[in-house]
This record gives C-alpha cells, structure tokens and sequence, in this order.
C-alpha cells in the first residue's frame, strides 16, 4: 500500500510541473493569433507561416496538457449524473474510467508509433509553400502525450482504489 502511494505520487509529482510547463505555451499561442488576426485584418498582411505556427503551439497544449487536466480534476465528467452518486460509486466510476483512459492511451500509443515512425523515416514537412517544416517533430508529441495520459491514469486508478478500500 505504501509502495503504490509513492509510484502514485510520483506520477503527480512527474506531471504536475510539464502541466505547468505547458500551460505557458497558452500564452504564447495568444500572442501568435493576436499577431496574425492584427497582422490580416490591420495590414492585409497573411503569412501560412504563422497560422502553421497556431497548430504547432495547440498540439502540446493539448498532448502534454490532457494529464495535467486530468490530475488536477478538470476533465470532462457528467457532474449532472455524478453528484448524486454514493462516494463508494463515485470511487468505482473513477476506477472504470481511469482504467478505460489506461487501454485508450495504449491504443492510441501502439498505433501512432508506426505514424510517427513513418513521418521521421521521410523527414515530414508541411505541404504548404512557406509553412513550417519539421511536423515529424510535432507527430511525435502523440505518444509522448498518451504515454504521460497513460502513467497518469495509472496514479487515478491506485488512488481510487486506496480510497476504496479505506472506506
């Protein structure tokens, strides 16, 4: 029980400052859309460039950011349905899900490697004159976000299942 405690506290430990990390890159993605909306709509000045840029910044907003989402509780859950669950049900739930968000990432990891893999093997760019290069280096933030989804999915399900079985 104690050793489970550590492995799950040191997921959170491991998660919680990349989440933070990636949290900043929101900041970043404002000032790049609040430059081209002022740069198209002030100066009739466009650049695919920067609107590559947009995509390029959400990707590890949302990769690196959906275990740091789901470690502080704020994923998408039915609290219509769910605030009227006896704690152990509660409990129960967030061990099927945990452990249903555990098989997911291990799908989606399984078959994004091959993708990935074939997206370095060609040097990948984009297909727009002008865009960025390198979307091999933003592929591979797919399993890099599932398997941090996947270790921390692992910390939710020992902490529900402790908090069971103390009840």
């Amino acid at each position: 029980m104690a050793v489970a405690q550590r492995i799950a506290g040191g997921i959170d430990r491991f998660i919680d400052p990349v989440g933070r990390a990636t949290a900043w890159l929101a900041l970043g993605l404002a000032l790049v859309m609040g430059a081209n909306v002022l740069l198209r709509y002030g100066f009739s000045v466009g650049s695919i460039w920067m609107q590559e840029l947009e995509w390029h910044i959400m990707v590890p907003i949302c990769l690196l950011g959906m275990s740091y989402s789901l470690l502080h509780g704020e994923h998408v859950r039915v609290d219509v349905v769910f605030q009227y669950f006896s704690p152990r049900t509660k409990l129960r739930v967030e061990v099927l899900t945990a452990v249903a968000g555990m098989l997911l990432a291990i799908i989606v990891i399984y078959l994004s490697i091959p993708y990935v893999w074939q997206s370095w093997s060609i040097g990948e760019g984009t297909a727009n004159p002008g865009g960025i290069d390198y979307r091999y280096i933003v592929k591979s933030l797919i399993p890099i976000g599932f398997t941090l989804f996947l270790i921390q999915s692992l910390s939710e399900t020992i902490k529900r299942v402790l908090a069971l079985r103390a009840l």
